[in-house]
């Protein structure tokens, strides 16, 4: 097959390239350009899109004899990837980013212009595996990505490879060594990459600007004052800088975030926990599940898969899915993804809209 290899300049990209390349197929590496200043994003360990990324893709691909292109996807992933970070927050939601590039940039774009240039296949450094085309997890659980690939549907699916689903990450390292790849030694990337200094509220200040609103508790009793509600996420406990303590000492977390009224709730940790959540812009892995089913959801890249019941409900054209936990959960906020998962195969994933604590739960935390 004709494959394109995304290569961010990683010690997973390169393994994969070469293993394209040791099955046989006839293999493109190409790494993204997602900034019109590279410079502007982090380098070393913290991210993924530098210019001393591109250069270390460069180098990996001269070392494994394929070409080598840069694509310039500066003005796409602004669009939908930048913005709808922004946009998420102003409405008081807490996005994944790293999900909306996979799921707008290195996968959905990147596979409509190779498939427009002929190519069979985008192959990748995730961890995660393709069974008879259906999305599992990877072998090794520390580094399975299968929930940040949730949100790639079944067409997707059926033209992306996996090369490093079945490997622990201490191999893929040792036969980067062995090929003589000069990022065997890279340290993984982390955080967001389009937010040079790690400071997520000083560039959400940049982007909304601040705007001082209350803090309040559960009864709406003001308790201080802040300077943006998205500068706040469901289930944060530290830099609240309420002057007021809680009657029974205990500390205080976010419940919820009000961006209309731009206020911030707080209360204590039990007033966090939810079990039941609410999806919308459902994606399938593989054919479209009716009615009800169960299985296990993730709501975080490395967070517990939990016991669940699912059922999408609604009209065709606005099917919602409804999670029903076994056991609550805390710290679960709009804007997340859930991934729904049978024993280690994805089913689908969809967009939380709401989370909330049934009658029944209400009454058990009350008693």
């Amino acid at each position: 097959m004709r494959v394109l290899a995304a290569m961010s300049g990683g010690v997973d990209s390169a393994v994969a390239a070469a293993r394209l390349v040791q099955q046989g197929h006839e293999v493109t590496g190409v790494h993204l350009a997602l900034s019109k200043n590279p410079q502007s994003f982090r380098s070393g360990a913290r991210g993924c899109c530098s210019l001393e990324d591109s250069h270390d893709a460069r180098r990996a691909a001269d070392k494994l004899g394929i070409p080598f292109y840069v694509w310039d996807f500066s003005d796409r992933f602004r669009a939908d990837v930048v913005d709808d970070f922004v946009a998420e927050y102003r409405a008081g939601r807490t996005p994944n980013p790293c999900l909306r590039c996979n799921e707008k940039i290195k996968f959905e774009a990147v596979l409509e212009r190779g498939i427009g240039l002929g190519f069979d296949a985008v192959g990748t450094g995730h961890y995660a595996r393709l069974v008879d085309g259906r999305l599992h997890r990877a072998v090794d659980p520390a580094k399975d990505q299968s929930y940040v690939l949730g949100v790639l549907d079944e067409r997707q699916l059926a033209h992306c490879l996996f090369p490093l689903g079945d490997t622990v990450k201490t191999d893929v390292r040792a036969e980067a060594a062995a090929l003589g790849l000069g990022v065997a030694k890279k340290p993984d990337s982390h955080d967001i990459c389009f937010i040079p200094d790690g400071d997520t509220a000083g560039f959400l200040d940049r982007e909304l600007g601040r705007r001082t609103g209350e803090i309040v508790d559960a009864d709406g009793a003001v308790l201080g004052t802040h300077e943006g509600s998205h500068r706040f996420t469901i289930g944060q406990r530290k830099g609240l800088q309420i002057g007021t303590p809680a009657a029974d000492g205990r500390p205080r977390y976010v419940l919820s975030i009000e961006p209309v009224d731009n206020r911030v709730v707080v209360g204590p940790k039990e007033d966090l926990a939810v079990d039941e959540l609410e999806g919308i812009r459902l994606i399938w892995a593989g054919p479209r599940v009716e009615g009800s089913w169960r299985g296990f959801a993730q709501v975080r890249a490395h967070g517990e898969a939990m016991p669940a019941g699912f059922e999408v409900v609604g009209e065709a054209d606005e099917h919602r899915l409804v999670v029903r936990l076994d056991e609550p959960a805390t710290g679960i906020a709009p804007g997340q993804a859930v991934v729904c998962y049978d024993q280690d195969r994805v089913v689908g994933s969809a967009t939380i809209a709401r989370a909330r604590r049934t009658a029944s739960l209400a009454g058990a935390v009350a008693g």
